[in-house]
């Protein structure tokens, strides 16, 4: 018999606590999918036939490694002109397999065995594994509703240590739809300066803010050149199955990351760098137009939520919300797994994001209006007999309990 001697590190991972509900719920037809955090929109007719042109034309080789030249020139405007972020295409832009990707090749470019990387928590559940794998150690930073789950100054400063070294953001927030603002950002700036940090701001919701504009760290004085920071074209511009992602950041830094994207990816897809040039040329207003429509989704699935009686702030960025489900009594997984099984809605157990998530659930709000109205009809069907089971359990606990109460009484009078 074969042994495989597989290695110990993978082999303490968890799987993906997403994916987990997401298989389960593929197997009904009549589920309804709030888990995955993928767009309903197809990607626009005018990026498709953009692609579909190159295809016809032969382009189906490999590009450079850093990526199209036009496509970074493109990203570059796009980053200077809408969030005062300005890079040389030629050596400061990599584009990668995903956002993903990005994240993994910074990761494996910064931190050394031992090196502390410090996560805001709640988190996207890749992160902590990501830096597992490359031997960091992972510090969490809790973030809390009282303060609408934002980093702190002070909740940072607790956690930084002589080992510190890597400050891992992401802003708005999956999965509790948090935004920073400037004023916000200044504070957390300080004490990265202060503790030499480097900081790797995943950004892939940044087009995806409702009530301001979105701001990066990296736009802060003196921010730029400490910063890696990571968007790609999966949430906001609906290109998940395309895979092109994006990193941008000191020469010294995206260099090194481009020698191992050369060595394990070679370069990102063409076809799909070629939609994401389309998308920056062409597909911005279809952007805005899909993030109207989330905005819209965004209020009416948590008001409906808070009129279940699920508490939940709203979330100012992304497109999940993340209720607290923690007077029902039940875990986040428990509660998960009975309103898939007996209401047909999938949605994800709050302890997979880490610190802080348990007692509650992320739901997305990326599917159709159609489908989130169905969903809170069946969560309120849901929630109606969960009520009425709780009410009967705790009288007939009271019964008993008066039950005993009677007995030891009697008891007591016959020993007196």
């Amino acid at each position: 018999m074969v042994q495989y001697n597989v290695s110990p590190l993978v082999k303490s991972l968890p799987a993906s606590g997403i994916r987990k509900f997401f298989d389960m719920a593929g197997q009904d037809e009549n589920m309804i999918s709030l888990g995955v955090g993928e767009p309903d929109f197809a990607t626009p007719e005018r990026v498709r036939a953009a692609c579909i042109r190159a295809l016809e034309s032969g382009q189906t080789m490999y590009t450079p490694n850093a990526g199209l030249m036009e496509l970074r020139e493109e990203i570059a405007h796009y980053l200077g002109s809408s969030f005062q972020l300005n890079y040389e295409p030629k050596d400061e832009i990599l584009v990668t397999v995903g956002s993903s990707e990005a994240i993994d090749l910074a990761m494996r470019t910064l931190i050394c065995s031992g090196d502390e990387v410090l996560i805001p928590v709640p988190s996207y559940i890749a992160y902590s594994p990501i830096v597992a794998l490359q031997g960091g150690s992972i510090v969490n930073v809790e973030t809390h509703e009282q303060e609408q789950f934002k980093l702190t100054a002070q909740s940072l400063r607790e956690k930084i240590t002589p080992r510190s070294k890597v400050l891992l953001i992401n802003y708005p927030n999956n999965p509790t739809g948090a935004v920073m603002s400037y004023e916000d950002w200044l504070p957390i700036t300080e004490l990265v300066k202060a503790h030499n940090l480097i900081v790797v701001s995943d950004e892939v919701y940044a087009e995806l803010t409702y009530e301001s504009q979105h701001v990066s760290i990296a736009s802060l004085p003196g921010m730029q050149e400490r910063t890696i920071v990571i968007n790609g074209f999966s949430k906001a511009f609906a290109m998940t199955g395309w895979r092109i992602g994006y990193a941008c950041g000191p020469v010294e830094i995206i260099s090194q990351m481009l020698k191992i994207h050369q060595y394990t990816a070679m370069c990102a897809p063409i076809m799909g760098q070629i939609a994401a040039l389309e998308s920056l040329r062409s597909g911005l207003a279809d952007k805005d137009l899909m993030k109207e429509a989330y905005k819209q989704r965004r209020a009416m699935f948590v008001g409906g939520l808070q009129q279940l009686g699920l508490s939940c702030h709203m979330p100012e960025g992304a497109f999940y919300a993340f209720p607290s489900i923690a007077h029902t009594g039940l875990s986040s997984e428990q509660f998960a797994f009975k309103l898939m099984k007996e209401a047909g809605v999938a949605v994800v157990p709050g302890h997979v994001f880490g610190p802080g998530g348990e007692g509650r659930i992320r739901c997305s709000y990326s599917v159709s209006s159609a489908k989130l109205s169905e969903a809170l009809e069946r969560m309120g069907c849901y929630m109606s007999q969960t009520r009425q089971a709780h009410v009967a359990a705790v009288g007939a606990g009271r019964r008993l309990m008066g039950t005993e109460r009677k007995g030891l009484g009697k008891e007591g009078e016959e020993r007196r």
